[in-house]
């Protein structure tokens, strides 16, 4: 098998490993960056609950219309922001952490959305949901997770400032009053729909248990390969799409599972990552370079 067999022969030949490489590259530009400030925030946690949340909506969607995509994606929408209005108001108003406030209402949602699917669907319609099938994303799939990457592209220009202070100090655009402090509800209201926005996007082609991997993943290979925000950003949304190219190929010439196959690659990175990378990675701590001499 020469290299043109192997890379790049599924992409000319296929016209469904076309689409599922260009709704890699989208979900790429979109979960990238929002993965970064995912884990700037401290909040990587916070990911993987969400991805839980949009379950029981994407689960009523599918009951009520079938595999419609924008009945399942809508229903996957509202219930991801429901949970996170809830919990953030819980955290506000009783001494619960958000952390742990997010933690009940992701197992809640978890498990509803698998009792909803059992209840009305078979175990194929079930495996779907959670897992979906990124070889199987048709031109409005395609045209959605696009749209999502834009309208998140777009926002983060817009609102690259603020979201940024918030990073490093959650407190501070509340903590001035006036305009700032609405500054800052404001922008972390936008950050989550952010969130839930591209894990609606994923789990259109990677199921709602996989969704996140693209998410978080890369973003954390990112931290050892770069230190700028911007350059994390780019690194990122790099990974990822590199990601989903492997996980492609492996997919389709081992005849994988495609979502699980691209996780995988993307957890390959990070243990390489971890491994290897110039910032803070293990080689770096055990084998420092020598110190410049005057």
């Amino acid at each position: 098998m020469t290299l043109y067999d192997f890379a790049a022969a599924p992409f000319v030949e296929f016209g469904f490993m076309r689409r599922a490489l260009a709704a890699c590259l989208a979900l790429s530009l979109g979960c990238g960056p929002v993965g970064v400030l995912l884990v700037l925030r401290r909040m990587s946690l916070m990911g993987d609950a969400m991805s839980h949340a949009v379950l029981p909506g994407a689960a009523i969607g599918f009951l009520a219309a079938g595999l419609s995509l924008w009945a399942m994606s809508i229903g996957g929408f509202l219930a991801g922001l429901a949970v996170a209005l809830l919990a953030g108001l819980v955290s506000r108003v009783t001494a619960l952490r958000e952390d742990a406030s997010f933690a009940a209402f992701y197992l809640i949602s978890l498990a509803g959305g698998v009792l909803i699917v059992s209840l009305r669907g078979s175990n194929v319609d079930l495996m779907h949901v959670l897992f979906g099938t990124i070889l199987a994303v048709d031109d409005a799939g395609l045209l959605l997770v696009a749209g999502i990457a834009t309208v998140t592209l777009l926002t983060l220009a817009l609102l690259y400032r603020p979201l940024v202070v918030e990073c490093f100090d959650p407190g501070f655009l509340r903590a001035v009053g006036g305009t700032g402090g609405r500054l800052g509800a404001l922008c972390h209201l936008v950050f989550l729909v952010l969130v839930v926005l591209n894990l609606v996007g994923g789990f259109q082609a990677l199921g709602t248990l996989m969704a996140v991997g693209l998410m978080m993943l890369p973003a954390a290979s990112a931290r050892f390969w770069a230190e700028g925000i911007a350059t994390l950003a780019l690194t990122a949304m790099a990974l990822a799409f590199a990601s989903g190219i492997g996980g492609l190929l492996l997919s389709f010439h081992l005849n994988l599972p495609s979502g699980p196959s691209i996780v995988l690659v993307a957890g390959a990175g990070y243990l390489l990552s971890l491994a290897l990378g110039p910032v803070g990675s293990l080689r770096t701590r055990w084998f420092p370079g020598r110190h410049l001499e005057a």
